[in-house]
């Protein structure tokens, strides 16, 4: 049997799944196998798929559903004493598998490994850096003030931690990464490998998610991991979690592309993230922000497309993150 199981949900896929096969086809960790989780594609993914000739590669396809419940349908395919899930869109660093086992070789009390993420786009260029905190042994709290972990791209967990705390929720479409990762580190210990392994892809159009979802279901989780025992002595830090989490839904708000911007729910977060934390008042990016939602709002979408181009840091509120508490 594999030492390892990587499980890729895959839906219309295509144009970027080959890559992201290549990238763990290319470890240097090689006793893996890869699950590809095809959700009734209707582009060509599965011919993608059954078009690289590996044998470690097994497709299975299913009616569609959202991703943690497709990753939840590769974990019963997986035979491996160590589970790794991959977005299929996004790209690995040929040292991903090797580094993050044997951090887990070497620190048996973890059943978590993970690593650093850069953002990348659709061409596979560097944006920014995406994930950089590093946190090592009980991360509960620090799970709770900002989601390190970064994506669903990341970790490498013993499997039977993961079959303990009882796989992905399947109704939190929009927050099943966070909530899995805050139910294991409820019991196990995370060890990080301090370096950029994951390259997580966003595409122009990415950020037009459903982000008032993903407050619903990013609240729930809040909610949920504030009532476990774990954060009986720390419940100071829930309005810090609860002001993380509107700084990261007003950045995402305010980073849709001109053609699909929602004046309205970007006005929502910002004033949200504002009354979650007063601070914000004394800082530049929120008037940035509210210059931004102006422009978008009474200007011609092409007029401000050929703006951003000419000015891309009036365009860029990427630093409302650089505001999140990651420490109590």
């Amino acid at each position: 049997m594999p030492k390892i199981s990587v499980i890729i949900p895959a839906y219309n896929a295509d144009k970027t799944i080959e890559k992201t096969i290549i990238s763990v086809l290319n470890q240097t960790f090689t006793d893996f196998e890869i699950i590809v989780i095809n959700s009734s594609s209707l582009d060509l993914t599965q011919d993608v798929v059954n078009n690289i000739q590996d044998n470690r590669i097994r497709l299975f396809t299913y009616p569609k559903a959202n991703v943690a419940v497709n990753r939840n349908r590769g974990l019963k395919y997986a035979s491996g004493e160590y589970l790794s899930f991959l977005d299929a869109d996004d790209l690995w660093t040929p040292d991903k598998l090797q580094c993050q086992y044997e951090a887990l070789q070497s620190n048996p009390d973890a059943a978590v490994a993970y690593s650093l993420t850069d953002a990348i786009d659709e061409n596979d260029k560097f944006l920014r850096k995406f994930s950089h905190d590093i946190r090592t042994g009980d991360v509960y709290s620090n799970l709770l003030l900002a989601n390190f972990v970064g994506s669903g791209s990341n970790i490498l967990v013993r499997k039977s931690a993961l079959e303990e705390v009882g796989g992905f929720d399947e109704s939190l479409t929009n927050a099943h990464i966070i909530d899995i990762s805050l139910r294991l580190a409820a019991r196990y210990n995370f060890i990080a490998v301090g370096k950029v392994q994951i390259l997580y892809r966003i595409h122009p159009n990415s950020m037009s998610s459903n982000v008032l979802g993903m407050e619903k279901s990013y609240l729930t989780v809040i909610e949920r991991a504030f009532l476990h025992e774990k954060a009986a002595s720390i419940q100071n830090i829930k309005r810090y979690s609860i002001a993380n989490l509107y700084k990261y839904l007003a950045y995402k708000a305010l980073e849709n592309p001109p053609d699909k911007y929602n004046p309205l729910q970007a006005i929502y977060f910002v004033l949200k993230a504002i009354k979650c934390d007063y601070y914000l008042l004394i800082k530049p990016i929120v008037y940035k922000a509210l210059l931004k939602i102006m422009l978008v709002t009474l200007l011609p979408t092409q007029l401000v497309k050929k703006l951003i181009k000419i000015y891309p840091h009036i365009y860029n509120t990427s630093t409302f993150m650089g505001y999140a508490k990651l420490n109590y």
